[in-house]
């Protein structure tokens, strides 16, 4: 494992991107910067953060024999191991909104942003943005619903410590990944994912508004939702989002 640390970048995971395009890379080489001026999450968004109280990082990691069919799990792989850490934190109501987003209650404290690199039909290689909320306490007007660790806990973290926590949680499951050990994730996974089997409000692709229990998730990684007719629905990260 290689840490190369910045003062500043525009986003961790392109930083990241074109140094694995110039170089060979050792597995688990991660980018961490205090202050990250493009930083990027789903749907195109942006991942804003307050320098030097985040952790706003990149994780290269390679692939031997991973298939794109499985590709779900890497998700499910990245956030339970952001999930454990902030259990052992005590962070309360915490859950995983699917895809990837951490919450505490219904307020979000990490997002996470994965590109892979494929080879035939399997990936390569990943590249792994995590934004977790930590020493911040005052968030810009424009961010709904966000929380951070010291918010949560009134303890303040050091980052360095947090990352290394972070990383070795992240390999650990990763391992599971390379053992195929799909349904001990899949498992976890489905124990904390938000607003499973509770009923939700929903809006689609039309800007269509409905009711649903969140039931799964595929095998292609949609979200599973059960309607009111009792009929099962599947949903892509961009054809659903939650009111």
């Amino acid at each position: 494992m290689k840490i190369i640390k910045l003062s500043a970048t525009d986003s961790t995971n392109s930083f990241l991107k074109d140094l694995s395009h110039n170089s060979t890379l050792e597995n688990y080489t991660v980018i961490v910067t205090q202050k990250q001026t493009k930083g990027r999450g789903q749907h195109e968004s942006k991942w804003v953060s307050k320098p030097f109280k985040n952790l706003t990082f990149s994780l290269f990691i390679e692939f031997k024999n991973f298939k794109i069919t499985n590709s779900k799990y890497l998700n499910f792989a990245t956030s339970l191991s952001i999930y454990n850490v902030l259990f052992k934190k005590k962070i309360t109501k915490l859950s995983i909104k699917w895809p990837n987003d951490i919450m505490s209650a219904n307020k979000k404290i990490c997002g996470i942003l994965i590109e892979n690199t494929f080879t035939g039909d399997k990936i390569k290689n990943s590249i792994i943005g995590i934004g977790l909320n930590v020493n911040q306490e005052i968030f810009p007007d424009l961010l709904k619903n966000v929380t951070s660790l010291k918010l949560e806990t009134a303890v303040n973290y050091n980052l360095d410590e947090l990352l290394n926590e972070i990383i070795i949680e992240i390999k650990n499951n990763i391992d599971f990944l390379e053992s195929n050990m799909f349904e001990v994730l899949d498992k976890k996974y489905l124990e904390v994912l938000y607003k499973k089997n509770t009923p939700t409000m929903f809006k689609n692709s039309k800007s269509e508004i409905f009711m649903g229990l969140i039931s799964g998730i595929s095998n292609n990684g949609k979200l599973q939702i059960q309607l009111q007719d009792d009929t099962i629905k599947e949903f892509g990260i961009k054809e659903i989002s939650f009111l």
